[in-house]
């Protein structure tokens, strides 16, 4: 593993040398804030050509090397051939960090704002193509994904929620960006239908129809959707069924792949982050396969 950390300052950002194959550690300092963000860049980029860019949000009491092991993501980077960025969020220690989707959080911080300036740092070491940066999450990360869509659709071409839904009131993109989203019917942190008793009080997120609906409106896609089933490929006591909305505005699409019986997991990962209590994580898809098809479909127009 090439791992280079870089100590970036608030002075006027000026180009510095492309990133190696490898991983990378950024350090900004935004205001008074330090963040930071792990870069992987697969064996066969090649600088001279503008290169996709996954950012990969982790769940909440997680960090971005965490994220890296229980996606896989960067092991999908490797093959396919995108940058795989795991942004950091904040917290009180390195491995105990949140994101400010949208729902209550006790300090919350700007990680909108936080991920404009990863992308303006990310294109001095990477040639970034701008019409495929795409966001991907679990948990408190997806709902992260959601908050950027709706609030910094100018730059996220698409994006990919897993386990974690909508944790605004409202979705307003500048423009439609298509959505993939994965969620276990049995989640028992991020429910499927929205918080019930078990939820702490001051912790709001929606459920998951509401939060497809939502976007499907923003899209513009029509109803009613196609409804599939996914081939019963693994005997894990899941099944999973496939809604489709769209195409809509530009060629939007919502999907929604419901994993019955499925948990708070990442579909098709067997990971080595122990994560106890989470409930079943289906083999019949990949999740890290699926979201990156989905991805090339969709650069931004």
């Amino acid at each position: 593993m090439n791992l280079s950390v870089l100590l970036l300052v608030t002075l006027p950002t000026l180009a510095a040398a492309p990133l190696p194959p490898g991983d990378h550690l950024r350090v900004l300092t935004i205001g008074e804030q330090t963040r930071s963000y792990l870069v992987h860049i697969p064996p066969s980029h090649d600088p001279k050509q503008p290169a996709p860019v996954v950012l990969a949000f982790h769940s909440a009491v997680m960090n971005g090397p965490l994220m890296a092991r229980y996606s896989g993501l960067s092991e999908k980077a490797n093959q396919a051939g995108f940058v795989a960025v795991y942004p950091n969020g904040t917290g009180r220690s390195n491995l105990l960090l949140f994101w400010d989707a949208g729902g209550v959080r006790a300090q919350p911080s700007d990680d909108v704002g936080f991920v404009a300036k990863l992308l303006d740092d990310l294109a001095t070491v990477v040639n970034v193509d701008p019409n495929r940066v795409f966001a991907t999450g679990m948990s408190n990360g997806a709902m992260m994904c959601y908050r950027l869509a709706s609030e910094l659709s100018d730059r996220i071409a698409a994006i990919a929620p897993v386990a974690g839904t909508m944790a605004t009131e409202t979705c307003r993109p500048l423009r439609p960006v298509p959505v993939m989203h994965f969620h276990g019917t049995h989640d028992p942190l991020v429910l499927f239908h929205g918080p019930d008793e078990r939820t702490p009080k001051d912790l709001f997120f929606k459920s998951v129809e509401s939060s497809i609906q939502s976007w499907a409106i923003a899209n513009g896609c029509p109803s009613p959707p196609m409804i599939a089933k996914a081939p019963d490929l693994a005997n894990d006591g899941t099944s999973v069924s496939i809604t489709t909305y769209g195409p809509g505005k530009e060629g939007a699409e919502v999907i929604l792949y419901a994993i019955e019986g499925g948990g708070h997991t990442w579909p098709g990962r067997t990971t080595t982050v122990p994560l106890p209590g989470l409930g079943k994580s289906t083999k019949d898809i990949s999740a890290s396969d699926l979201i990156w098809e989905f991805f090339q479909r969709h650069p931004k127009p």
